[in-house]
């Protein structure tokens, strides 16, 4: 009997040969048929996780070229997609993003991190759920505080999907117009249906407000209840995360329709240890600075405020005395932090802290 494992070698081999000619050469069809070839290999081979996995990528893509910005979100092409519009402003409802980011990437507390992969775990294997009557975690909550990694998570899960990340734009959805936020709300989700994505709907509560409220005036309470009809009948390969960081002004109705509910707490001085290591380590850090006992002093920021001090103190070394962070760079940028904190909360003073940023014996005196 002839052996055809050499063939099927050359099979993937060829396939694998043609993207690569394909991308350097700027081929987008060309590019589509290689990756196409390259899926039905996998597949053959029973690596149907794999090739579900190219097949939502190419599918999302759709073969466009994108170029990844330095720092965040990248936006995809304007024009690209037939991205859902206003009728009345003729403006985007919906932003398109390349995630920059996995998992691995965010500093978490253990329990969200398990949380996180297992979501985006069901939803790498929902074929394999679905077999067996059951269905990936698709409709989810995000809740805590501002700054704390809401919106990066969603990114991440999207990275870890190999798919495109939509951002809603409430500013664009909602309307002055009677019926018209209800209407670009349809179009939103009738979008999200059209190919596989991950949809964020940030700042939640704008259109999830309790209907029981005296404050909200009918049209809102109309919205209420055509996010919720249109939740409840929401069935794709789409991932829609919620973000809030007022889950107290939601509708009691809202919770029970969100597969998983994910709280985002401040960190802990562990995780802002690693923030700063993190964010200051293309840099580095002086001797004299003890990243432990600097992390417990800024106990009560949040994971965005952590990060921001990181590079307020990494650029005033590069501006004024190029070298690794000193003790006194991040005091000066814990404090300006601090007041910011404080204006933001309504002048209401940052946690209480009298501690200066202390530093250990230098070692080089």
């Amino acid at each position: 009997m002839k052996n055809t494992e050499p063939a099927k070698f050359m099979t993937t081999s060829e396939s694998f040969r043609k993207l690569l000619l394909a991308h350097f050469e700027g081929d987008a069809e060309g590019f589509r048929v290689a990756a196409r070839e390259y899926i039905q290999e996998e597949r053959r081979k029973n690596h149907h996780v794999v090739a579900r996995d190219l097949e939502r990528l190419l599918a999302s893509y759709n073969g466009l070229s994108v170029v990844r910005g330095n720092n965040g979100l990248s936006p995809l092409p304007s024009g690209s997609r037939d991205v859902p519009k206003d009728k009345e402003r003729d403006v985007a409802l919906i932003e398109m993003f390349e995630p920059a980011r996995r998992l691995t990437d965010l500093v978490l507390d253990e329990a969200t991190r398990k949380t996180l992969e297992r979501i985006a775990d069901e939803n790498r294997k929902a074929d394999l759920l679905k077999t067996y009557g059951s269905r990936p975690a698709n409709r989810i909550l995000f809740c805590g505080f501002p700054g704390c990694g809401k919106t990066v998570s969603a990114e991440a899960i999207a990275g870890e999907l190999y798919l495109p990340l939509a951002l809603v734009r409430f500013d664009a959805v909602v309307s002055s117009y009677l019926g018209e936020t209800a209407a670009n709300l349809r179009k939103v989700f009738d979008f999200a249906r059209s190919r596989p994505m991950v949809v964020l709907f940030d700042e939640f509560d704008a259109i999830g407000k309790d209907r029981a409220s005296l404050e909200e005036h009918g049209e809102i309470k109309r919205v209420v209840n055509s996010f919720l009809q249109i939740l409840d009948g929401f069935r794709s390969d789409t991932v829609a995360i919620a973000a809030t960081n007022h889950q107290g002004l939601l509708d009691p109705a809202l919770w029970r329709r969100f597969d998983e509910i994910v709280f985002f707490d401040m960190p802990c001085a562990a995780a802002i240890e690693e923030l700063l290591r993190r964010n200051l380590r293309q840099i580095g850090v002086h001797p004299a600075v003890d990243l432990h006992i600097l992390a417990e002093g800024l106990v009560g920021l949040s994971h965005a405020d952590v990060e921001r001090i990181a590079r307020d103190a990494a650029k005033e070394m590069l501006l004024t005395e190029p070298g690794p962070v000193t003790p006194m760079a991040l005091e000066r940028s814990s404090a300006r932090q601090r007041k910011r904190t404080a204006v933001a909360n309504g002048g209401e003073k940052a946690k209480p802290d009298s501690r200066r940023v202390r530093s250990r014996k230098d070692p080089t005196k």
